[in-house]
């Protein structure tokens, strides 16, 4: 059974870092599309971030392209988020994410959210001003 558990959220003032992780279990995490999304109150679900590690692949949405990486750890099975240089309205949930469909390594680029079948229950990060 796949599941997803994210680690790493906080309270930071603006212009701190933090680092999420999302740690895998039930799936090999190396050879699919991962990603990070966020959601703040009263707005939709954003995707932030996706790699596909085994075609050298990131895309990132232009508000944190710059201020966010995205990587994995093959060996631990984890997908990671460092964030830097954090803002005010980056504050929000943050969900990991998995796409381990047969075609995921095809459509990542898209960061679509009906793509990603398996999600995490989710890390607050609070950015104050």
């Amino acid at each position: 059974q796949v599941q997803l558990v994210e680690s790493g959220g906080g309270s930071v003032q603006a212009g701190g870092s933090l680092r999420l992780s999302c740690a895998a279990s039930g799936v090999d995490y190396s050879t699919y599309c991962k990603g990070w999304f966020r959601q703040a109150p009263g707005k939709e679900r954003e995707a932030v971030a996706a790699i596909y590690t085994g075609g050298g692949f990131t895309t990132y949405a232009d508000s944190v392209k710059g201020r966010f990486t995205i990587s994995q750890d093959n060996g631990k099975n984890t997908m990671y988020l460092q964030m830097n240089s954090l803002k005010p309205e980056d504050t929000a949930m943050y969900y990991c994410a998995a796409d381990l469909g047969s075609w995921a390594w095809m459509r990542c680029w898209r960061r679509r959210e009906a793509d990603f079948a398996y999600w995490g229950q989710g890390t607050q990060v609070t950015v104050s001003s």
